[in-house]
């Protein structure tokens, strides 16, 4: 008998066809998928989403099986800061639970809704069972997990000479077990291959493939010829979109809670306090006894929220493992740059003479901090209110913002001094707070109005929206105009100032928390095309002119 992994090309491609037009959303691979890899209650690494369409009378109904879709360029890999999310030569991306901390980095950086992280064991039946209880995984508890493609059954196929594309015993359980055959598993590397014969031969279309990653899940489908349907239409509208019931509409992302946002709001403020200091340092705005105070109040704040996210985190005590991919992963520079940032503070504190050259690297490591901070949200390509273009300028902003509405606050209350006499000219911070202010109030409005929103959900903007002008008054105008006064009547007001410190610091804190936690919807599956089921002519006229 011809061995026909020895006539696949190496590596392999391994990826699914599944065939919209014969699912009929039984759950079996649902069931197959939760029965083989011994997931508990909540954790589906497959699902099948049920999808209705149309009005009455003219009603069409299908069935999307969705889940990890193996990306080509999976985006999920570069972000994870331990390394436990990998992909294979053979395009299998895969988990090391093992080395998994549960920092959900991965899961918002989905764009498919294809991970989960279940922090505490559930039984089905409310209580422990032998059955269950010998199922169980403790290694996935706390940390990230999804869709294999089993490939437990794929490495047994290889090791074997079996082909998982044709041997059921190796095959995907999913595929496996699909009673209407719209399942397929095969090598896309191979051209004689089941996958590449029916992708070449009939109309496919893949999911969020407008972003790049490449995904190795592709669905065959067919839009017959009907009285008054175009084949080409799009029916996906903006109405569909913003209905929170439609389930090709994403959902808002749970993994980064309050904790995370703290993390930002505090991370942004500490950091942002410092570098402002380092440059009012270097242009010789304050002394030297006052940036050593200002960064040493910025060191409690960063590690505040340093502790939050710690606190967020699976597996708090593989905490230090995030350390190990500054190569790609914006958190793991985040870390190193807190903690150069942290040491070198510290290192101040213990030397008898002043060391200009630890402050200056203290203030390059704050700012660092913040443009990783920023890059970390922006890397999260399944929240598409995060990923855009304008979140990075307006985390670095606003970060410098509040670190100097922060300052003002500490000069009016008198917590800043130098040797008894103030050095810092709260007229210039008031003029600074001033263009910082503008500043940030032209992103937000770009970022509102510009075109960034026709790739946010409407879910999405119209938290954007409700949040914008309480963020323009509050945080940006009010402090405008309290800073104006001050620093026009040159001596300024003690209490003007430190209204529009807080304020300016409330309106960061406000706007980062809103767009973390209220704005963070996932990408979902939009569909340009909507599938049908069926041919030939309807029992109803369409009402799709």
């Amino acid at each position: 008998m011809t061995n026909r992994l020895a006539e696949r090309p190496t590596p392999p491609r391994w990826g699914m066809v599944i065939d919209v037009n014969r699912c009929v959303g039984c759950q079996t691979c649902t069931v197959a998928c939760k029965h083989w890899n011994d997931t508990q209650p909540g954790v589906q690494w497959r699902s099948v989403i049920d999808v209705e369409t149309g009005r009455y009378p003219n009603v069409e109904r299908f069935f999307l099986v969705v889940g990890c879709q193996h990306c080509a360029v999976p985006p999920c890999v570069p972000v994870c800061p331990t390394g436990a999310t990998q992909q294979r030569d053979d395009g299998l991306v895969t988990m090391n639970y093992d080395t998994c901390i549960g920092c959900a980095a991965c899961a918002v950086a989905c764009p498919y809704d294809a991970r989960t992280i279940a922090h505490e064991h559930q039984w089905y039946y409310g209580e422990e069972t032998l059955q269950e209880e010998s199922a169980r995984h403790p290694e996935r508890e706390g940390v990230a997990q999804k869709c294999t493609f089993c490939v437990d059954k794929v490495d047994e196929a290889t090791a074997s000479e079996r082909d998982p594309a044709i041997d059921f015993e190796v095959m995907p359980a999913c595929a496996a077990s699909c009673i209407s055959n719209a399942i397929y598993f095969g090598d896309f590397n191979n051209p004689a291959s089941n996958v590449s014969t029916l992708v070449r031969d009939q109309p496919t279309m893949r999911l969020n493939e407008d972003l790049g990653t490449d995904p190795q899940i592709k669905y065959l489908y067919s839009t017959p010829t009907v009285p008054g349907r175009d084949a080409d239409a799009d029916d996906f509208d903006e109405q569909q979109q913003s209905d929170p019931a439609n389930p090709l509409v994403g959902k808002r992302q749970t993994f980064w809670d309050w904790r995370a946002a703290m993390n930002w709001c505090l991370g942004g403020l500490g950091s942002g306090l410092a570098a402002s200091a380092w440059v009012a340092y270097i242009i010789g705005q304050i002394s030297m006894q006052e940036i050593h105070q200002l960064q040493l109040i910025a060191g409690v704040i960063i590690l505040a929220g340093l502790f939050f996210v710690w606190l967020k985190i699976g597996r708090r005590w593989r905490a230090w493992r995030a350390l190990w991919r500054p190569q790609t992963s914006w958190m793991s520079r985040e870390l190193y740059a807190a903690g150069v940032f942290l040491a070198s503070v510290m290192a101040t504190t213990q030397v008898s003479q002043p060391v200009v050259g630890l402050y200056h690297l203290a203030g390059l490591a704050a700012a660092c901090f913040l443009l990783c901070q920023a890059r970390i949200l922006h890397s999260a390509k399944g929240i598409p209110a995060w990923r855009t273009l304008r979140v990075p300028w307006l985390i670095v902003a606003s970060g410098l913002l509040e670190g100097v509405g922060l300052t003002l606050l500490l000069v009016s209350t008198n917590m800043i001094s130098s040797g008894g006499s103030v050095y810092l000219d709260p007229s210039k911070l008031a003029g600074v707070m001033v263009a910082l202010a503008l500043l940030n109030m032209l992103l937000w409005l770009g970022y509102r109005y510009g075109a960034d929103r026709a790739a946010r959900p409407p879910l999405a903007n119209r938290i954007v929206d409700n949040m914008s002008w309480p963020l323009l008054i509050v945080g940006h105008l009010v402090p405008v105009l309290l800073a104006l006064a001050a620093w026009l009547d040159g001596a300024s007001s003690a209490a003007l100032l430190g209204t529009a410190g807080f304020l300016a610091m409330a309106g960061g804190m406000f706007w980062k928390c809103g767009l973390i936690l209220k704005a963070s919807y996932q990408h979902g599956f939009s569909l340009t095309r909507l599938p049908q089921r069926g041919s030939g002519t309807r029992a109803a006229p369409s009402l799709v002119a």
